[in-house]
C-alpha cells in the first residue's frame, strides 16, 4: 500500500502545479541534479513534498473522492499517456478563463461524438472567426461543472 499512496502522492503534486494560478515563473531553473529513490529521501525531504497535498486534501474534504480517482487513474496510465496529460495540464495552466471555457464546450460537445465526428468539428472550429467561435459556444454551453 505504501508504493500506491507515494505515486499517488506525487501524482497529485504533478496535478496540482497544473492548476497553479499566476505568472510562470521567472528565477531560472536549479542545475539539474540527480535525486534520490524516494526510499533514500530524508524524513524531512518526504515531510516538504507531502505537506502541500496533505493541505489540500485536509482543507478540501468534497474534493477528496475526485483526487483519489485522478491519483488511480494515473497509476492505470501507460509512460506517453503521462506525457499528453503533462503537455494538456500545462496548456491548460496558460490558457485564459476564456480559452478555458471554450475547452470545456468543445470537450463536452466531443465527449459523446465518434473519431470522425471529432475531426470535423476540430476542422469546422480551425476554420471559424473568432465571432463564429462565440456564436458557437453561445449555441453549445459548457456542461455545468
Amino acid at each position: 500500500m505504501k508504493p500506491l499512496r507515494h505515486v499517488f502522492v506525487l501524482s497529485l503534486l504533478l496535478c496540482a502545479s497544473a492548476f497553479a494560478q499566476g505568472a510562470p515563473d521567472s528565477r531560472p531553473a536549479p542545475a539539474a541534479r540527480a535525486y534520490p529513490a524516494w526510499e533514500q529521501l530524508s524524513v524531512a525531504e518526504r515531510e516538504m513534498l507531502l505537506a502541500p497535498v496533505r493541505e489540500r486534501w485536509n482543507s478540501n474534504p468534497e474534493q477528496r473522492a475526485r483526487m483519489m480517482e485522478h491519483a488511480q487513474r494515473w497509476q492505470t496510465m501507460s509512460p506517453e499517456q503521462r506525457k499528453r496529460m503533462h503537455r494538456g495540464m500545462k496548456r491548460w495552466g496558460h490558457m485564459s478563463p476564456e480559452q478555458r471555457d471554450h475547452a470545456r464546450a468543445l470537450f463536452g460537445e466531443m465527449r459523446n461524438m465518434t473519431p470522425e465526428q471529432r475531426q470535423d468539428l476540430r476542422a469546422k472550429w480551425k476554420a471559424m472567426t473568432p465571432a463564429e467561435r462565440d456564436a458557437w459556444i453561445k449555441a453549445h454551453p459548457a456542461p455545468p461543472r
